[in-house]
């Protein structure tokens, strides 16, 4: 596949709002803090070790260039092949092409030229900074609402990501049905953004500041499970959320009495239909999360611990590429006791924001969540 694939491709061209963007994020913003608000600036949270020695290895500009919220990397990464939504700079691709290994493949998609030119002047020094023969890294200019259309194959990718991205598109659901068709059969969408506490007025998102900020774009939670619904994905797994604060007083004059999410959310393409709960026994194989794997924020597991989940979960875990690291209890066999019986997946992540601010006060403050695996087992 070239690096230099064009934008373009098959007729799909810059609506308003993606020029818009092209300029806020090529031409204004020249490092991170030039933003605004803070609902793209991650909050002071604990990150893995693991992920710490990745992201020392980025280079400073890629760094300095990047406008993310927070980190969106899911566990289980070695030898995935894995696409990066709205890639920017490059940051978060870099990181991934370490924890995937030589064997894993990342490849990152983005709109904006200026961002793509920093990202890809970077490949060779990264590989040679990770000891590779070749790069496992590539750049793609297109569009998260045609990926195919950029050259990228259907049911192709385990794991998409994404990160204070998807509320700069006009069009969310077309963006999900093409992440949907470019994951394989058990692939996950696992991506960090900034949700709504309404369906914004035409004022807020004809903002273009605001818009560019993450905010103008940004939807009503609800409409992520619906949205999710009808492109076919899982139901989305609520994995953390934290309350983002405007500051501004000119931008919060605009938006009024509407509140602000950032949140991290699971989506699994996986068979439909199972709504048998089952018990499951985690096997403690997966890379910084040996003792304890926080799935979701209702769904912990502690290694070698019976814990009983509903059926929808057990269809994701039996159907990804988490079914070599849990051990399923056949069905009809001797009952045992459970260190957790299933919940219900639809969470307001209003609500678990509000619960984790009084847990720790200060802590989820800010823009889109870090990936905190420690934090399971506190």
């Amino acid at each position: 596949m070239s690096k230099e694939k064009s934008a373009c491709t098959k007729g799909f061209v810059d609506g308003t709002i993606h020029v818009d963007v092209k300029d806020y994020y090529g031409k204004k913003l020249k490092t991170s803090s030039d933003l605004k608000t803070n609902a793209c600036v991650a909050p002071a949270k604990p990150i893995p070790a693991f992920i710490r020695q990745a992201l020392k290895k980025v280079h400073p500009e890629v760094v300095a260039k990047y406008y993310g919220c927070g980190l969106a990397v899911p566990e289980c990464l070695e030898g995935c092949r894995i696409l990066d939504l709205g890639s920017g700079s490059g940051r978060d691709c870099y990181m991934l092409s370490d924890l995937v290994g030589e064997k894993g493949h990342v490849i990152g998609i983005d709109m904006t030229e200026d961002q793509l030119k920093v990202a890809r002047s970077y490949v060779d020094y990264h590989t040679k900074e990770l000891g590779y023969k070749k790069p496992n890294i590539s750049f793609v200019q297109g569009y998260i609402e045609a990926l195919t259309d950029a050259g990228l194959e259907k049911s192709s990718f385990d794991i998409i990501i994404s990160n204070c991205v998807v509320n700069l598109s006009p069009d969310k659901k077309r963006v999900l049905a093409e992440a949907y068709s470019v994951l394989k059969d058990g692939g996950e969408l696992y991506f960090s953004d900034v949700y709504s506490s309404g369906k914004l007025t035409e004022e807020i998102k004809k903002h273009k500041v605001l818009w560019g900020e993450c905010l103008g774009g940004a939807l009503w939670w609800k409409d992520l499970l619906e949205l999710a619904e009808e492109v076919g994905f899982s139901p989305p797994r609520l994995v953390t959320a934290s309350i983002i604060s405007v500051g501004n007083k000119e931008l919060q004059g605009v938006l009024g009495d509407y509140k602000f999410v950032s949140a991290t959310y699971r989506l699994f393409k996986v068979p439909k239909g199972n709504t048998k709960p089952c018990q499951v026994i985690y096997n403690g194989n997966i890379t910084g999360v040996e003792d304890c794997f926080e799935f979701d924020c209702q769904h912990t597991f502690k290694v070698g611990e019976v814990v009983e989940v509903d059926g929808e979960l057990a269809t994701i875990l039996t159907h990804s590429r988490f079914k070599e690291d849990f051990t399923v209890k056949p069905p009809g066999g001797p009952c045992e006791p459970c260190a957790a019986k299933p919940k219900a997946c639809i969470v307001d992540p209003f609500e678990l924001a509000s619960q984790l601010e009084k847990k720790s006060p200060g802590s989820a403050t800010g823009g889109c969540c870090s990936t905190n695996s420690s934090a399971c087992c506190n």
